[in-house]
C-alpha cells in the first residue's frame, strides 16, 4: 500500500518523536481535594505514541525529549526504557529549589455522573526551554527513520519549542521519513504567550512539512483556522462534519496525505461509544463504532494513534489500520495509565471483531 506515501521499507528506527514528558499524578476514583494517595504514570502525547508501538507492537522507536536532572527526571527516563524506546535527551540541571522541573499533570479518573478533572503545574519546565540546536538530528537519525511525530501541546509551550519541532521535521524529511502531527489544541497554553492568531500561524509553518495529520473536527478548526464544517454531526459519533472539512485542509496544506482521529460519544464517565476515522489519500474510512467499559481514558486517541500509524507502517490497506488504531484505543481505555499494556494479538484480534471471553 502506498497511501500516497513514501515509506522506507528499512531503517534503525521506525518511528522518533520530539515532545515533552510529563509525569501524571492519579489518586483514581478520588478527588484531590480528598485524596490520600496517588499512582505515578509516565506521559507525553509524542512519548505515548513511541511507547504504544515499541510495547505493543515491537517496533524500534525512539523519544526526543528534556530531562531535568533530579528523581523525577530520574525515575522518567526509567519508564521511558522499560516500555522499550529509546532516549534522545537534552539534560537541565535542577538546582534544587524551583526547576528546571518536569512537568505535572493531576488527573482523577471521575466515576460515572463525576467527570475526570485535570488541572497542570507546568511552571518552569525543562521542555520549554528546549531551542532549535539542542538537538544533533544527524546522529539521531544516522541509520535511518522511516516515521517521525510531534504534537500541539509540545509547539504550544514556548516561542521555541516549534521551532524544535520544525528543525527535527526537515531532519526527518531529509532522512526519509513520513512525518505525522497531532494537532491536540490547548487554548490555554496558547494563550500564555501569543493567542489563537499565533498559534494558528506556528502550527501552520509546522504543517507545511506534514504528511499525516492527527485531529478532531475542532483541532482542525482552532490549529489551523479553517472555518467550521457546513455539514452539522447528527452526533459524536457522525464524520459527517470531519470528512466536510477535508477539502479545506488540504487545500491549505496540499502536501497532507492522511487526516484522522477518534470518534467517542460520552455517556458517563464511565460508558463511552467509540469509533475512528481516517481519510487516506482521496478516500474516507470509519471503523466500527464499540460500547466501551472506561478505567481510564487518558491516552486513548494517543492509542489509535499508535494502531493506525503500525497499521500504515506494515502496509495494511486503510481500512484495516483504521481498525487496529481504533481496537489499541479501545483497550487502553480498559488499562490505567497513559500508554499501553496490550498485546498486539489482543489488538489484532479485537479489530476483526473478538470478543471478552474468558481465555483459558
Amino acid at each position: 500500500m502506498s497511501y500516497g506515501l513514501n515509506i522506507r521499507k528499512e531503517a534503525a528506527l521506525d518511528f522518533a518523536a520530539v515532545g515533552a514528558l510529563i509525569h501524571r499524578l492519579d489518586p483514581g476514583i478520588i478527588p484531590f481535594r480528598k485524596a490520600s494517595r496517588c499512582d505515578i504514570h509516565v506521559s507525553g502525547g509524542e512519548f505515548n505514541v513511541a511507547a504504544n508501538l515499541a510495547d505493543c507492537f515491537g517496533m524500534k522507536t525512539g523519544v526526543v525529549s528534556a530531562i531535568a536532572d533530579y528523581p523525577i527526571g530520574e525515575l522518567i527516563a526509567e519508564r521511558v526504557r522499560a516500555m522499550g524506546v529509546r532516549g534522545f535527551f537534552k539534560h537541565f540541571k535542577h538546582n534544587g529549589v524551583n526547576g528546571p522541573n518536569m512537568a505535572t499533570v493531576y488527573s482523577d479518573r471521575g466515576q460515572g455522573v463525576r467527570a475526570p478533572v485535570v488541572f497542570y503545574n507546568r511552571s518552569n519546565e525543562a521542555a520549554a526551554q528546549l531551542k532549535p540546536g539542542d538537538f544533533d538530528w544527524a546522529s539521531i537519525f544516522a541509520g535511518g527513520v522511516r516515521w517521525f511525530h510531534s504534537g500541539g501541546i509540545f509547539a504550544a509551550l514556548s516561542e521555541t519549542t516549534s521551532e524544535v519541532i520544525i528543525e527535527g521535521m526537515k531532519a526527518a524529511k531529509a532522512a526519509g521519513a513520513i512525518v505525522s502531527f497531532d494537532l491536540n489544541f490547548r487554548a490555554k497554553l496558547w494563550n500564555i504567550w501569543g493567542g489563537e492568531k499565533k498559534a494558528v500561524e506556528v502550527i501552520a509553518r509546522i504543517v507545511d512539512n506534514v504528511d499525516v495529520l492527527v485531529g478532531n473536527e475542532e483541532d482542525l478548526q482552532m490549529g489551523l483556522g479553517i472555518p467550521g464544517p457546513e455539514v452539522a454531526s447528527k452526533s459524536k459519533l457522525d464524520p459527517s462534519a470531519f470528512f466536510g472539512m477535508i477539502g479545506r485542509v488540504v487545500k491549505k496544506h496540499p502536501k497532507v496525505k492522511i487526516v484522522a482521529t477518534t470518534l467517542r460519544e460520552v455517556h458517563s464517565t464511565n460508558r463511552h461509544s467509540w469509533s475512528a476515522v481516517a481519510w487516506v489519500d482521496g478516500k474516507t474510512y470509519q471503523a466500527p463504532t464499540a460500547e466501551l467499559d472506561v478505567l481510564d481514558r487518558v491516552g486513548g486517541g494517543d492509542g489509535y494513534a499508535a494502531g493506525f500509524i503500525y497499521g500504515i507502517l506494515t502496509g495494511r490497506d486503510p481500512q484495516e489500520a483504521v481498525n487496529l488504531g481504533w481496537a489499541h484505543g479501545a483497550l487502553l481505555t480498559t488499562f490505567p495509565g497513559d500508554t499501553t499494556m496490550a498485546t498486539v494479538d489482543q489488538v489484532e484480534a479485537f479489530a476483526k471483531g473478538g470478543s471478552a471471553r474468558i481465555q483459558r
